[in-house]
């Protein structure tokens, strides 16, 4: 494997070396619980299910820790201040705040498996975690990284910056970090306006709250990750992945608090993951996706259609494909023109994988043949693809290549003569090349046909027009056997003489030869 991924810490695209090379640990963020999946939760989990898939197709064993946040994120993330996010849709709601968690989360399973997101292999809670959040910042105190202010407990951000740098991360300085912090409520606890909370004290009526050597209370958003990471994957792991906008002050907050914790005298910067990794944003049209503009779109409504801002309902897998159409780090404008024109690549490119799984039962010409220059392409056609997505996950430029090589398959499928002149080694492998790299490395699942009894009831027909157009050619009567042709044509039924007999594909998009 010769994989190169953009490390955010060091913002240049390095060659991706696990520190063991029988596991990889990828750790990454996953929601906050309170409410139904939108389109920004369905592209950092594409992303990096891709990039799962693909450690996995390299042969790699990959240890896959998603979490869930089901205490502790903030109304005000900057800040580490407000109401706890769940909480206050359980007040709303008037249930428990797991009761919410628990919908939510079911809620989120059933949108990601309909993208064919695969489970990681560990999904902890932060609330199941709470010892371990404790004890982390325990060992942050102890080492003077962190002080405690009327039972609450937060990081020294300035306290740190002398011994590592904070920022590092975002390539941020302290002193531009100031003019985004404003005074709120509540501050005075702070020593300064930067630091942030690992522990909050509760208030009589917060509902969620735990014991503590500092008093009741609850963990810090921050502290939930870094504890949860260190202990499924250790202290120094391989891959940290999440949305751009968890950047900062999040994915800051944890690089900080790994070191505070794990390397308190090793001044020389260290860090939990090697490589940080994350996908870009998501608009609407251009615009900030955000329930005042009422283009918050939940997964649930683009599945069911039922927004005002949709034509219609989405195939979840037009929506997968449209995501990877754009290379993970590049903003991602989703429209319903643009989801219409990754629907009809989506079919075109399926309709292609179904002929593969066709061809791949029949038999092609000796080993012995040379391959026709025109069909060049089948030779590469994987080796282009790992290529691809060795350049840091280069999905866009693997569907590319999938375009590449459909028209060939839809000449092979029409064509037996042509097919047996393929070498048969040479095309099995290239078959299955395309249906693994189509369904397994990419995720996607390809359009259904018809069901295997109208596929019956659709040939007979098919072939009874044919024989009536042979007949018609061979009672010279040209202008019927045209007429039967272009009345298949209108049905996106094409038909293709060859000296086997006559061939026929359909295709439900615009034919192109």
């Amino acid at each position: 494997m010769k994989l190169h991924l953009y490390n955010t810490l060091s913002r240049t695209k390095e060659t991706f070396q696990p520190i063991s090379p029988s596991l990889v640990g990828l750790y990454v963020c996953g929601p906050t619980v309170y409410g139904h999946a939108h389109l920004g939760h369905a592209r950092p989990a594409i992303t990096f299910d891709l990039l799962f898939r693909y450690l996995t197709t390299c042969g790699l064993k990959v240890r896959y820790v998603r979490n869930i946040t089901d205490v502790g994120h903030l109304t005000d993330e900057t800040h580490g201040e407000g109401e706890d996010k769940l909480q206050k849709q359980a007040k709303l709601e008037q249930l428990q705040p797991m009761e919410v968690a628990q919908r939510f989360t079911d809620s989120y399973h059933q949108d990601m498996d309909a993208l064919n997101v695969r489970r990681p292999s560990i999904e902890p809670r932060a609330s199941g975690h709470i010892p371990e959040q404790i004890a982390l910042i325990e060992d942050i105190v102890k080492n003077g990284f962190a002080y405690i202010s009327n039972g609450s407990v937060y990081f020294n951000v300035r306290k740190y910056n002398q011994s590592y740098p904070y920022g590092i991360l975002s390539n941020r300085k302290i002193e531009d970090m100031m003019e985004g912090y404003r005074e709120l409520e509540g501050q005075d606890e702070k020593h300064d306006k930067l630091d942030f909370a690992l522990w909050k004290k509760a208030d009589p009526e917060h509902i969620m709250q735990w014991p503590s050597p500092w008093g009741l209370g609850f963990p810090g958003w921050h502290i939930e990750c870094t504890a949860m990471s260190t202990k499924y994957l250790g202290e120094t792991f391989d891959i940290h992945g999440g949305g751009l906008d968890l950047m900062f002050p999040h994915h800051e907050a944890e690089v900080a608090q790994a070191n505070a914790a794990h390397h308190p005298c090793d001044h020389a910067h260290r860090n939990e993951a090697r490589y940080w990794m994350h996908c870009n944003m998501i608009t609407i049209d251009g615009q900030k996706m955000g329930k005042s503009l009422n283009n918050f779109i939940t997964l649930k409504q683009f599945y069911s259609g039922e927004h005002a801002a949709l034509e219609h309902a989405w195939n979840p897998m037009v929506i997968r494909f449209f995501m990877l159409q754009s290379h993970y780090r590049s903003t991602l404008d989703f429209s319903n023109a643009s989801l219409a024109a990754a629907s009809k690549a989506y079919k075109k490119l399926s309709q292609a994988w179904h002929l593969a799984e066709q061809l791949s039962t029949q038999k092609g010409g000796a080993d012995s043949l040379a391959l026709p220059e025109a069909f060049e392409a089948i030779r590469s056609f994987d080796a282009r693809c790992y290529d691809a997505m060795d350049d840091d996950l280069n999905s866009a430029i693997v569907i590319a290549e999938m375009f590449g090589v459909q028209g060939l398959i839809r000449n092979l499928a029409s064509d037996s003569v042509l097919l047996r002149s393929i070498p048969d080694t040479l095309l099995k492998g290239f078959l299955k090349a395309y249906q693994s790299w189509f369904s397994e490395v990419l995720g996607l699942i390809p359009e259904a046909h018809a069901a295997q009894g109208m596929e019956h009831t659709m040939d007979g027909l098919v072939q009874l027009m044919i024989s009536q157009r042979t007949e018609a050619k061979k009672n010279k009567n040209f202008e019927q056997a045209d007429a039967i042709r272009k009345q298949l044509e209108a049905l996106h039924i094409y038909l293709k003489d060859t000296r086997e007999g006559v061939q026929w594909t359909y295709e439900p998009e615009t034919h192109e030869s």
